[in-house]
This record gives C-alpha cells, sequence and structure tokens, in this order.
C-alpha cells in the first residue's frame, strides 16, 4: 500500500492547549499525551488485570452489547461476503464479565474478536468521569467508552466533531478528508454494519483491482499511531479507519456538532433527497441541483425580499427550526 502522511502532531502539556482553535480545526490532529494522567490510562500501565479492577469499582451492572466475531475475521468487523448480513453477532453481556472473557483471550495466538462500540461512558459507568474527564469537553453532548480487544473497524464518517482518546491499549487510525468519497467505494446507506455508511474495501488487504480508485484514496490519505493517553482530534465528515492493535482496548471520546441543537440532522435530508430527488427525468434533477446550490450551498442575503417576509430564508433560530419540522411532518403524513 502507498505510504500515508502521518497526522499533524501538538503535544499536549495541558488541557489549556485544548482551545477553541483546534476544537473548530478543519484538519484532523494528534493530541500526543493530552490524557496521560487519567487513572483510567495510569491504572492500565500497570496491567490489564488492575483497569479491569479500575472499572470494576464503577460498574453498575447494567449490561453492555459486545460484537463477537470468529477468529478467521481476524478482528474485522464487516458485512458477510454477499452483503446481506454482517461476518459477527450481537450479544449482552455483564461488563465484569466481558472483560474476564477479554482478558483470558489475550495470550491466544487465534483468538475470537470481542468489541463493545460506543456505549455512554454515565449510562453504565456513573462516576468514572469525576476522575477522568477533559475539562475544556466536559459539556459535550455525547462522551462514549469502546472495550475489546484486536479490531478493525471499516473507514466510516461522523457528521459530529471528535476527540478520541485511547486510555488502553494502542490504535491506528487511517483518515481521508470528505473530497474522497468517491475513491472510497462506500457501500450500503441504509444497512450497515455500525449506523454509518462504510468504505467496502479491506485496508489490510486492498483488492485493487475491485476498487482501483482506493490507490488515489490513499495518496491522499493520513495514518496516526496513538499510544495510551493520546488522543486525537477527528473533525466532522472525515472518514476514519481504526485499528486496535492490543490484547486489550479502551478509548473514551467525546463527540459534539458546530452548531445549536435545534439544527436538523443532514443524514435527514440526504434521504429525503434519494425519496424526491434521485430518480427524477435528469433536466428535473438538474434544476433542483441548481436551487440547492443557489438556497442551500451558496445562499444569498435575498435583499430583494423584504426581512419580514423572508420566512425560511432566515437565518435558522430554534421557532423558525420549530415550523421548518411542522412543515415536513405535515407534508410526510399526507
Amino acid at each position: 500500500m502507498t505510504s500515508l502522511s502521518p497526522v499533524k502532531e501538538l503535544t499536549c502539556l495541558s488541557y489549556a492547549d485544548l482551545t477553541e482553535d483546534i476544537l473548530c480545526s478543519k484538519q484532523p490532529l494528534i493530541l500526543r499525551g493530552l490524557v496521560k494522567n487519567w487513572p483510567l490510562v495510569l491504572s492500565g500501565l500497570k496491567s490489564n488485570v488492575a483497569v479491569t479492577e479500575y472499572l470494576s469499582c464503577f460498574y453498575n451492572q447494567k449490561p453492555v452489547y459486545a460484537l463477537l466475531a470468529g477468529a478467521q475475521e481476524k478482528g474485522r468487523y464487516f458485512y458477510n461476503d454477499d452483503l446481506t448480513g454482517f461476518n459477527f453477532t450481537r450479544k449482552p453481556y455483564q461488563l465484569d464479565e466481558l472483560l474476564k472473557q477479554i482478558l483470558g483471550m489475550a495470550d491466544q495466538t487465534e483468538a475470537d474478536a470481542v468489541y463493545v462500540g460506543s456505549t455512554s461512558v454515565n449510562h453504565i459507568l456513573p462516576g468514572l468521569r469525576a476522575e477522568n474527564d477533559i475539562p475544556p469537553l466536559a459539556d459535550k453532548p455525547l462522551v462514549s467508552i469502546w472495550i475489546g480487544n484486536q479490531s478493525r473497524i471499516a473507514a466510516h464518517y461522523d457528521v459530529t466533531d471528535n476527540v478520541a482518546c485511547v486510555a488502553v491499549g494502542k490504535r491506528r487510525f487511517t483518515l481521508f478528508p470528505p473530497e474522497q468519497l468517491d475513491n472510497l467505494y462506500i457501500g450500503p446507506l441504509d444497512f450497515t454494519p455500525a449506523g454509518q455508511p462504510a468504505s467496502l474495501v479491506d485496508f489490510v488487504q486492498p483488492d485493487f483491482a475491485r476498487f482501483p480508485k482506493f490507490k488515489t484514496a490513499l495518496e491522499h490519505g493520513f495514518v496516526a499511531e496513538l499510544e495510551a493517553g493520546d488522543a486525537i482530534f477527528i473533525p466532522s465528515m472525515w472518514w476514519h479507519h481504526v485499528e486496535a492493535l492490543s490484547d486489550l482496548n479502551i478509548l473514551v471520546n467525546y463527540w459534539w456538532r458546530q452548531v445549536p441543537v435545534h439544527m436538523g440532522a443532514p443524514g435527514d435530508a440526504l434521504n429525503h433527497a434519494m425519496l424526491c430527488i434521485k430518480d427524477l427525468p435528469p433536466e428535473q434533477r438538474e434544476a433542483w441541483r441548481r436551487l440547492f446550490e443557489h438556497y442551500v450551498f451558496s445562499p444569498q442575503p435575498y435583499e430583494h425580499i423584504p426581512a419580514n417576509a423572508k420566512g425560511i430564508l432566515s437565518s435558522i433560530d430554534e421557532n423558525l427550526a420549530r415550523k421548518l419540522r411542522a412543515m415536513l411532518i405535515n407534508n410526510l403524513n399526507r
């Protein structure tokens, strides 16, 4: 594979280094050592047993849901061969029992893969954030934990901005800017391994005969190798492939959007466009493309319309967002 460029790094001496400029960046950035003093990180540096005992102090016995993949999948969570299903199963566990299972597989050369995906920290580990948090991000709406052994998660995007903190183990992130969409060979939009559309390319063994444009994507990709205590900022809509490289891996991440909470979900607009626009006759589809460009992607001040008559052409506030939702619900229910 093509050698990828490294992600730019910033050594974080304190949380004060996590400035607003970083949190609004348009480029990924490694935050080396950002959470190196978390007790969670320090316990993991002692031993895998120590970190599981530490987590058990906060666990409230609510079930977690783990994805299980056979050893033959080599940690890759993906579709089955014909994309009619997945190569893993989903099963509820008690977290403390699951951690024991992961530790028991640590020395196996052909171990099954176990992966607890995005799970609210506050939901299953109340109190953990009192000792392991990032003050500049403490008010972010969603803080999740990810736990497992070695795994590979297909390249996908998130609508949110993301600071992902490696608490235990090592991880490799492979990232691509949004404009590489055409070269990543994205799978189905509505049937996905983990919620977001994902690349069909196996990054470890890419099939360039089947996916030739992936070579172009690699020319524009970046790679980040993170140790325990490091973090990475991933901007909204950047594609990222994530590999957990250790026998026990724990990641904590912070998600947020740089818009008010009343803003709608862009994915809903995409789905509605699939319903209403994608299969129109070409000349109509082109006319609607121009309308979207005019009103959405290159909006004008529309000074020829009096301010009191601009309606939904005005800046979207909470009241106007509520009105738009009501209009959409009314139209969709016809």
